[in-house]
């Protein structure tokens, strides 16, 4: 990542490979909302369990938070009256761990992104209640009223502030994933991508960088192949059968399938990392609400006694997220510009 930032993204058993990617679908359903499986009772107790039913992705850890009532007055009256935060997650159909996936008991939606949902629920003295969706179907879930908060690794962006506000919670660190044997390496260099063919995720912020390169690289008279997959393990898929150079995306979900396919013959690894901000600002992911719901400062608020009572810190460290972390949420920060190019 460039130096000059200044603060602040289902075919078992045929190859190892393809059974690790199995796992991140966690056996996600398919379709563009679901409402099953994702409530929990535990923040309203005084205890949330972080990575519960993870497959391995997180070492389960119970934290001890109950709610602040200086903080769950901010909230709006009607939302207060309802007893419940309906948290948004935009992981259909095939998840993302460690960020947001179906867990091990085949039901429960897990990963480091409605786990602290369900942390800032508890804080707010509300039940959690998690709706998963696809991506484009979260945006319209939040300007709907179906969900109150996204928490799904949302980039803060200008263009997005037309529409939403923000709290933000963990650095958003993109990067470019490669089969290990490959020798390309982004080395923070648009110009590196000349002639490659990179998958990125459609609507992502990630999605907006990449084709901004390729503008400026047709500009230079040289050519850069886009392409998109359903979901992830079609990625993987694509990496390994030499359909794609490369794969451009969260910088967390990349490490993670790594670590998982380590030892396998479709063995991956980092090619270089890039902020989600561009590449004079750190990109930071951000729990987004609904501009003018009066919900950014109580989540910001919320989200910084996680941080100041130790509970943000053993959130991070049961994902393996340490190298994200913030050291304070902010409303609304500063994110990537309206023109990045």
């Amino acid at each position: 990542m460039p130096t000059q930032f200044t603060r602040r993204s289902l075919i078992r058993g045929i190859t190892a490979a393809t059974a690790v990617a199995s796992l991140a679908t966690g056996l996600a359903a398919c379709g563009g909302n679901s409402d099953a499986a994702t409530t929990t009772d535990s923040a309203r107790s005084g205890e949330v369990v972080i990575g519960r039913v993870s497959n391995g992705a997180a070492k389960e850890t119970t934290v001890k938070v109950s709610e602040v009532k200086s903080i769950s007055a901010e909230l709006p009256a009607a939302l207060k009256k309802s007893g419940k935060l309906e948290i948004g997650i935009g992981a259909l159909p095939a998840g993302f761990p460690p960020l947001a996936y179906v867990g091990d008991d085949q039901k429960t939606l897990t990963g480091s992104e409605p786990d602290l949902g369900r942390l800032v629920a508890a804080v707010f003295g509300l039940k959690p209640e998690v709706k998963n969706s696809t991506w484009e179907n979260l945006f319209v879930g939040i300007d709907s009223g179906k969900v109150e908060v996204a928490f799904s690794n949302v980039t803060d962006t200008e263009e997005r502030k037309k529409k939403y506000e923000f709290a933000s919670y963990r650095q958003d660190n993109l990067a470019f994933i490669v089969p290990k044997k490959s020798t390309w390496n982004f080395d923070g260099n648009y110009e590196n991508l000349a002639g490659k063919t990179i998958a990125v995720g459609s609507g992502t912020n990630q999605e907006k960088i990449l084709l901004e390169w390729k503008h400026k690289l047709a500009k230079e008279g040289k050519k850069l192949t886009v392409k998109y997959f359903q979901d992830s393990p079609s990625t993987y898929l694509a990496l390994n059968s030499g359909k794609i150079d490369a794969s451009f995306g969260p910088n967390p979900g990349f490490a993670y399938h790594n670590r998982q396919v380590a030892n396998t013959p479709n063995a991956t690894r980092t090619a270089g990392t890039y902020s989600g901000a561009g590449a004079s600002l750190q990109g930071l992911i951000a729990a987004t609400a609904k501009k003018d719901s009066g919900l950014a400062k109580p989540l910001a608020d919320a989200i910084n006694y996680l941080i100041k009572n130790g509970q943000y810190a053993e959130w991070l460290k049961a994902y393996n997220l340490n190298n994200e972390a913030v050291a304070k949420s902010e409303v609304n920060p500063p994110g990537l510009p309206l023109d990045n190019s």
